[in-house]
């Protein structure tokens, strides 16, 4: 546990007891602050209770008459499209609001004098990919021999974790909701993977989501940035940061190549290559590690080379990493193979960006696809509908999510197990039999991890297997 600096005796409360607030109520306590509770979920508030928390309601009138900070869970808005009543009130009542990211940067660097080297966070953020780039940079390092953590939106609460060891490193994944309230952000290396449209109703637009992860880099004054630039967004951000051309704070990566005296590294054709100073300082040959399939996991095998590089580790030690890394569940897991036909759980790609990029690693897809359909629409799939024999649509919402498909054919299913069984009796060897879903679970499932499990356990059943 990392208890928190700076409300020593002092009330704080603590709206919403998942996994991220309960763990910050208990890290305050350690701390020495007087902590008080509240979730609208009465089974919620007597779990808090059984560990000696105060429940207090913070939405009757003088709630917050004593209290100094509201720490907020990430899944409770707090600005857009409506601040949540209870948030709402503690900024009426000039209460800070903050989560446990701004709880964990005030109070991880403390007592940092008695090291010789240092423990150092790196945090990584963006649209897709972050979750596979974190635990990508942990793998390297622990495989390399260093001690490393993951947590954040990934791994374990990040005030759960322990206390960082001489040279540790703390690897955060920071979704645009952490990095947008945080009061304090100071990475010591933070990665931006690319930004594509999301979680809109929630910023206001792009335009407030881009500023939500920029807050990252532009408050955060990380010593190393490594800034995704396939997209125009990444280059303003690269741009703004560097003071040149040569300026090797600023680590830009592409999946096309890179040319002047910076520090890229790039991924073309399968090919990862680092260049440094106008000459190529690394390279490793990414088209036959399992667990990196497609462009878009060479782009964050880039990612995660730049960190470590800017962690000091070497281009050798960073290729076994790479080539031992398993990838993780519902992110281009591959889950079975039967008469030639490969099975693909990608259950997390929940947009339309990350649902391209999964068609575009494979050559001919069964594609299983729909749920809660997203602002913008489907047009952006069209470069990866060539490589779908057929789709095979899920959710209560199918025949519309159908309907946005007219390049190709598209089933109407409903749920997931009639899905894989039309999927499995039309697939061909040679082909792949893909959930890259392009849409939100919350439909038909409590989260993208459920809807991953059933299509599992579909495929299993479907072809006479057991777990």
């Amino acid at each position: 546990m990392i208890p928190v600096q700076g409300f020593d005796g002092a009330t704080v409360a603590v709206l919403g007891l998942g996994r991220s607030g309960l763990a910050a109520a208990r890290a305050l306590r350690a701390g020495g602050a007087d902590v008080v509770i509240w979730d609208d979920t009465p089974s919620a508030r007597e779990r808090a209770e059984a560990e000696g928390f105060e429940a207090r309601n913070l939405t009757r009138d003088g709630a917050f008459d004593d209290v100094a900070c509201l720490v907020t869970s990430p899944g409770i808005p707090h600005l857009y499209p409506a601040p949540n009543p209870v948030i709402a009130s503690a900024l009426q009542a000039g209460v800070a609001v903050d989560n446990d990211i701004g709880l964990f940067f005030r109070s991880f660097s403390v007592n940092f004098d008695e090291y010789d080297r240092p423990p150092r966070v790196v945090a990584v953020t963006g649209s897709n990919g972050k979750s596979t780039t974190s635990a990508l940079i942990d793998h390297i390092l622990t495989q390399a021999g260093r001690q490393s953590q993951l947590a954040g939106n990934i791994g374990r609460g990040v005030l759960d974790i322990d206390p960082p060891a001489e040279g540790g490193v703390v690897v955060l994944e920071l979704s645009s909701y952490q990095t947008e309230l945080a009061r304090s952000l100071t990475p010591d290396v933070a990665v931006f993977t690319n930004l594509s449209p999301d979680h809109l109703d929630r910023h206001a637009g792009m335009g407030g989501y881009f500023a939500a992860k920029r807050r990252l880099f532009a408050e955060g004054g990380p010593d190393r940035c490594v800034i995704g630039v396939d997209e125009v967004e990444g280059q303003f951000l690269a741009g703004q940061l560097s003071e040149g051309r040569g300026d090797d704070r600023v680590i830009r990566i592409a999946t096309t190549k890179l040319t002047g005296p910076g520090w890229y590294v790039f991924a073309r054709k399968g090919f990862l290559a680092e260049w440094r100073k106008g000459r190529q300082v690394g390279s490793v040959d990414l088209r036959d590690i399992a667990g990196l399939p497609g462009a878009h996991n060479h782009q964050n095998a880039c990612a995660a080379w730049a960190a470590c590089r800017s962690l000091g580790l070497g281009p050798r030690e960073i290729e076994a990493g790479l080539r031992s890394y398993g990838g993780l569940p519902h992110r281009s897991q591959r889950i079975a193979e039967a008469n030639g036909v490969i099975f693909v759980n990608d259950s997390k790609a929940t947009n339309v960006d990350s649902a391209l990029k999964a068609l575009l690693a494979f050559d001919r897809v069964r594609w299983v696809c729909g749920g809660l359909m997203k602002e913008g629409g489907l047009d952006a799939l069209t470069p990866g509908l060539e490589r779908v024999a057929k789709a095979y649509v899920i959710g209560r919402e199918a025949e519309g999510f159908a309907l946005g498909l007219s390049q190709v054919d598209a089933e109407i299913c409903g749920l997931m197990e009639v899905a894989v069984q039309r999927a499995v009796s039309d697939a061909q060897p040679g082909e792949v039999v893909l959930l890259a879903p392009a849409a939100a679970s919350f439909d038909q499932y409590d989260n993208f991890e459920r809807r991953g499990e059933d299509f599992i356990a579909c495929v299993q059943k479907a072809l006479g297997v057991s777990d």
